[in-house]
């Protein structure tokens, strides 16, 4: 019996290909054990999108290699297609995989335990044309299945070593994506999350002629019985056209939260990003969603400190953040990222400057994520809940609104995880909860 234990760091399209590698062991005779238990095999889904997550890569596969000397170490995915010469020659590592091929994962190993020679298999991602196929039956959340659909991006950004790591652009079969999901409800999941690297970009690949795009692919998955919820990931501002925004709205099933990647409100900023529209742009964007979705959830991202941000250009971000009023934005100080075109750009941002605007945007966001959540109070919310917890003695169960809401409603025996409720917004609780009454 051999046993094996999976790690993820990252996004959440590292999580499903772990899924996906984790029930291909399984059943292929490996038994799946907790991370921190003794294993035969540790696998490593690695990260690159930072600096510190290289860091954090090389320490999770040193650290696996400490738990048993004898193990074999497995560093797969992104951080082995930006540094594989390097982790070859680690002594804590024993065998790297690259990405397109963590559904060969079974195979590899086997070899490897062979002869102990074969130590890398890492391809060159960006001439790679095909989707890598990757399935999943369950997932270990009980209530929401994340589906990768999509893979590679061609956007280069200018902080960004992704599209190094993953490719181009390669799209999922739209029938295979069908399948999985079908599978999934049948095994009793209610909500699936679409993800991918350059989620907008789904459908880009297939070839002249065919009609299939992001909002096709979701008009199918919207007619799968038993379905109740689809969310979708990461969206470029480019792909919300007139079109996408009213076809959503026309689908019972779609959750009006949409995740729109900004990075900064300035233009000046977003053009050294080598981002593709203008702040005006992007706001029309959420306008579109807001006409035919009544009060949406809009989420983001901001980079604070980008090389050349200037006082002048933060403000500019700060206004156009309170102008466009967010749900909730996730604040990243930007990280030098080596390889890429703005970690040779002049007039990198001091540390502390960083920190201060940070804070600035966080305390903001903080102020517009409670803002939304009282502008729901007294409305009548459909929550999928999720599990048990304790406040203070109380017991509740925790779920999400449609609009990724966390609301926690009082115990009672006809409660159960994976049900979906109706129930009134009351009071917004100590740390953001939302009450919910039914």
């Amino acid at each position: 019996m051999i046993k094996a234990a999976l790690h993820t760091l990252g996004c959440k399209v590292n999580a499903y290909e772990t899924e996906a590698m984790e029930q291909k062991l399984a059943a292929n005779g490996y038994t799946i054990v907790p991370f921190d238990e003794v294993a035969d095999v540790y696998i490593i889904n690695t990260c690159t999108v930072t600096n510190i997550a290289d860091r954090k890569s090389r320490q999770m596969l040193h650290k696996a290699k400490k738990m048993n000397e004898n193990a074999i170490v497995v560093a797969v995915g992104c951080y082995v297609q930006a540094a594989h010469d390097t982790l070859v020659e680690d002594p804590y590592v024993d065998i790297v995989v690259g990405n397109n091929k963590k559904g060969d994962i079974v195979t590899i190993i086997d070899e490897y335990m062979k002869d102990h020679n074969n130590k890398e298999s890492v391809i060159d991602i960006g001439k790679e044309h095909d989707f890598e196929k990757l399935e999943i039956d369950r997932v270990n959340e009980h209530t929401r299945a994340y589906i990768k659909v999509q893979d590679g991006c061609n956007q280069f950004c200018s902080y960004c070593i992704i599209p190094y790591a993953r490719g181009r652009v390669r799209s999922r079969n739209i029938d295979d994506v069908c399948s999985e999901v079908t599978t999934l409800v049948n095994n009793g999941y209610k909500e699936i999350v679409l993800t991918g690297i350059h989620l907008s970009s789904y459908g880009i690949d297939f070839e002249e002629g065919s009609k299939e795009t992001l909002l096709s692919l979701i008009v199918r998955l919207n007619d799968i019985e038993g379905l109740k919820r689809i969310r979708l990931g990461s969206l470029e501002p480019r792909v919300i056209t007139e079109e996408f925004a009213q076809t959503l709205s026309s689908l019972d099933k779609i959750c009006p939260h949409f995740h729109l990647s900004l990075q900064s409100g300035c233009d000046a900023t977003l053009k050294r990003m080598n981002r593709k529209y203008l702040a005006e742009e992007f706001y029309e964007k959420c306008i579109l969603l807001r006409k035919y979705f009544k009060n949406p959830a809009l989420t983001t991202d901001v980079i604070v400190g980008f090389p050349g941000e200037t006082e002048e250009e933060f403000a500019i971000t700060e206004e156009f953040l309170r102008k466009v009023r967010f749900y909730e934005m996730h604040v990243f100080k930007y990280s030098k990222r080596q390889g890429t075109v703005a970690a040779t750009m002049k007039d990198q941002v001091d540390e502390q400057i960083k920190t201060k605007r940070s804070q600035i945007l966080i305390k903001m966001d903080e102020e517009l994520s409670e803002e939304y959540r009282e502008s729901v109070l007294g409305n009548i919310e459909e929550v999928l809940l999720e599990e048990e917890i304790d406040i203070d003695g109380m017991r509740y169960m925790i779920g999400h609104t449609k609009t990724y809401i966390k609301v926690v409603v009082p115990m009672s025996e006809e409660l159960r995880s994976n049900m979906i409720i109706s129930c009134k917004m009351d009071k917004i609780m100590d740390g953001g909860l939302i009450l919910g009454l039914n």
